[in-house]
C-alpha cells in the first residue's frame, strides 16, 4: 500500500512574502462601502478579512499580526495583491480585525 499523506495548502503572505500553511494566514478581500453622502461618484473599496475563508472574490493573505499589516500597507501590497486602485482602497477594517483579535496585552505591575 501507499503512504497517503494529508495535503497542506501553503499560500504566500503578502507583506512577508513567506510560503506558509493555509490555516496561520488571514485571508483579506475587496467589498465596494457605498457612499452615503447622496454624492455620485467613486466608491470607496474596504478590504475586509474574511477569517472564515467563505467570502466570494480575489483573496490576499497576511500574517495576522499589526507588524505584517504595517508592512502590507508600506508596500502597497493589498492593493496589488488583490488588484485595486490603491488611492481607492482601505485596508483598516483588517487592522482593527488583528488588533481585536490579538492577545498581546501586558501585564500590569
Amino acid at each position: 500500500m501507499t503512504d497517503r499523506h494529508k495535503h497542506t495548502p501553503l499560500r504566500t503572505c503578502i507583506a512577508t512574502r513567506q510560503l506558509q500553511p493555509q490555516h496561520t494566514l488571514l485571508r483579506c478581500v475587496v467589498e465596494v462601502a457605498e457612499r452615503d453622502d447622496g454624492h455620485d461618484g467613486q466608491n470607496t473599496l474596504l478590504i475586509v478579512p474574511d477569517p472564515k475563508r467563505r467570502k466570494p472574490g480575489r483573496g490576499a493573505w497576511i500574517q495576522p499580526t499589526l507588524d505584517a499589516w504595517e508592512i502590507a500597507e508600506k508596500r502597497r501590497a493589498f492593493a496589488r495583491a488583490l488588484k485595486v486602485s490603491a488611492s481607492a482602497a482601505d485596508a483598516k477594517p483588517v487592522r482593527d480585525y488583528i488588533a481585536s483579535q490579538s492577545n498581546t496585552e501586558e501585564p500590569v505591575e
